[in-house]
């Protein structure tokens, strides 16, 4: 026969309906019983009227808060022991005799117990050897929380209840859920298995409680997979890693906690955690730091109501699978997207209710592209030309802004409450700007073309100042067009280096230094370390680029110098046209005197008295004839 769902209203007075023996033939799937206006002998009748019946749910007690049932009798209950029952609910009793537990000897096999807004006088009845496995006790008064032992229990609900607010140890070794939700319960030490004396908890809620001390980190507890401790005040939460043990857990709530986050390796451990709420705490310095790195499964982060100000910019680094987080009711001020670049999987990010006027960074690219929806509203958005790629961007990505309507202009105060989307800013630099711009780049731009124009002239500038005052290595430096080597070896080199008295000169083939570039040895070997320079003209030499600029780097040495140091020799008649060529070189020659080779005995002879004589000027008197004055 099946099961029957039947619920009875007493306050129809049904007492003639029901006799002893009427349900017989009938196993009830639900009974209830409400006051009526003889309510204890309409219940005590139809319990012995019951009798003999298998009865799935038996509910009994006044619904209607009319508290009719001012003296209760147990004798109104003294039939239970004749019925089956699989579930069994004694519901708002405000006068529970001591002694009632008695009758619940006769509800020793029922599977679920349930007492609601029942007052309790005696609780240590608790501790007989029922066979319940799920046991609930909500809204009801206790002069001190029951000590229960009950080795077959696998569900305790003990919620929203009232007297003696701190929590004994328990012995229900097969307890897998536990509700010790709204007691405003105290806890001296918690939580590990000698607390509940179970090893099978799986969930546990002791949110809305009082102080809680965590003093140890569930051991023995290994197999929760939640845990919820809102609105509970937590103490020593961040002294150590709490939670290291727990890595099966799934579901994670420590909102409004009163937690200050100063340790990093808080959340330690916690592998599988898929759901994390940390709303309505604090953090060290209002910095969000590296504290999820074991978190690589998480999937569901509230971080609303915490104060932050700034995030770590590898924060999230080590939360690929997360899908939702709540940034809402913070401090930050600009809108910073380069932490959450490694989000691949986020699909909702909720930025309400902060102080957001700006992007940090004006390109907003380091948003993973899978996520769908971007809650700004409620900012204080500074709608300003110095913000216009972030407005312009805001107006971009309307479809991925929730409730982009409401975005609304918080500065200057002639644009508040304008919505962003409507508003129009032309952006115009002033006169003044454009000039100090435009001028900015015109003067930095000539001073890179003099310093490129001018490059080793600054670097012999910077030479004569270093060296000025060092000692002179050679006595001349020697430019001249490699055509005209031979003449400076045969001629020159041999004249002059082997003659009386002898001169050191300073050739690029033998003196110049290896590994050097050509320009660096010219200015620090070449004319750094010499008293005077000799410029050996010809043909070749002023169809020579780089003649020609040595010869210029000699007139600037000559001008740092301060004194007549250069040389002229002129090794060949050189057609004027081609001299007129190098213009600054010809009117040096023709107001300069200078020395013309001849290759006969007594033109010979003349130029090298007379070369011999112009090196020898300046040059001090010393027992190896090499010493002298740098630049000056």
């Amino acid at each position: 026969m099946p099961l029957l769902n039947l619920s009875l209203d007493l306050s129809l007075n049904p007492i003639n309906f029901i006799q002893p023996g009427a349900f017989k033939e009938i196993r009830l799937r639900k009974l209830t019983l409400r006051n009526n206006f003889d309510s204890l002998n309409v219940m005590k009748t139809c319990i012995h009227g019951l009798a003999g019946l298998e009865v799935h749910r038996l509910v009994l007690g006044e619904f209607r808060n009319e508290r009719n049932i001012e003296d209760f009798d147990k004798s109104a209950l003294e039939g239970l022991c004749n019925l089956t029952i699989k579930e069994f609910r004694l519901a708002y009793l405000d006068n529970f005799p001591d002694d009632i537990i008695d009758l619940f000897n006769c509800l020793v096999n029922v599977s679920s117990f349930s007492l609601l807004s029942v007052y309790i006088k005696r609780v240590e009845d608790f501790s007989y050897n029922f066979r319940w496995q799920h046991l609930e006790l909500v809204n009801c008064i206790f002069q001190q929380f029951p000590p229960l032992k009950l080795k077959s229990l696998k569900r305790l609900t003990f919620s929203k209840n009232k007297g003696r607010n701190h929590f004994a140890e328990v012995d229900l070794p097969s307890l897998e859920f536990l509700d010790l939700s709204r007691n405003g319960l105290s806890f001296k030490g918690c939580c590990s298995q000698s607390d509940f004396g179970t090893t099978s908890l799986k969930y546990l809620d002791l949110s809305f409680n009082d102080v809680i001390t965590m003093s140890s980190n569930f051991l023995g507890l290994e197999q929760l997979e939640h845990l919820d401790f809102q609105h509970s005040n937590l103490k020593q939460m961040s002294e150590f890693s709490v939670f290291l043990s727990l890595r099966n857990l799934i579901y994670l709530d420590i909102s409004h906690t009163h937690t200050r986050v100063a340790f990093n390796g808080i959340f330690n451990g916690l592998f599988s955690l898929k759901v994390l709420k940390m709303a309505g705490n604090s953090f060290q310095q209002n910095f969000l730091a590296d504290i999820f790195t074991d978190l690589n499964n998480l999937i569901f982060l509230d971080l609303s109501e915490c104060q932050l100000e700034q995030l770590s910019p590898t924060a999230f680094d080590s939360l690929p699978r997360l899908q939702i987080l709540n940034m809402s009711h913070n401090k930050f001020f600009a809108l910073d997207t380069f932490p959450y670049k490694h989000l691949y999987s986020l699909h909702v990010l909720d930025y309400s209710l902060n102080h957001i006027g700006t992007s940090k960074n004006q390109e907003l690219q380091h948003f993973p592209s899978s996520l769908a929806f971007l809650n700004l509203t409620q900012n204080d958005f500074a709608c300003t030309c110095e913000h216009q790629s972030f407005l312009q961007w805001i107006k971009d990505q309307r479809r991925l802004l929730v409730e982009v309507e409401r975005m609304e202009c918080a500065t200057p105060l002639n644009r508040k409450g304008i919505p962003v989307l409507s508003l129009n800013i032309t952006c115009q630099m002033s006169k003044t700007i454009i000039g100090v711009s435009v001028l900015s780049v015109l003067v930095v731009s000539v001073v890179a073309v003099l310093v490129y124009k001018f490059y080793f002239h600054l670097m012999l500038l910077a030479g004569c100042i270093k060296y000025g005052r060092g000692e002179n290595t050679y006595d001349a430096f020697v430019i001249y067009s490699s055509q005209d080597e031979d003449w400076v070896r045969n001629e020159l080199v041999k004249n002059l280096e082997e003659g009386v008295p002898p001169f050191q000169l300073c050739l690029h083939y033998r003196d110049f230094i290896p590994g050097v570039a050509i320009a660096a040895n010219i200015i620090h070997e070449g004319f750094h370390k010499s008293r005077k320079v000799i410029v050996v003209v010809s043909q070749h030499f002023i169809q020579s680029r780089w003649c020609i600029f040595e010869y210029e780097i000699a007139q600037t040495w000559q001008f740092l110098s301060s004194r007549a140091g250069i040389i002229f020799i002129v090794l060949q008649k050189v057609e004027k046209s081609l001299l007129r060529q190098q213009v600054e070189l010809y009117r040096l020659l023709s107001r300069n005197t200078y020395l013309e080779w001849e290759d006969s005995v007594l033109g010979r002879h003349i130029f090298w008295r007379r070369l011999r004589k112009a090196l020898l000027n300046g040059r001090p008197w010393s027992p190896e004839g090499t010493v002298g004055a740098g630049c000056d």
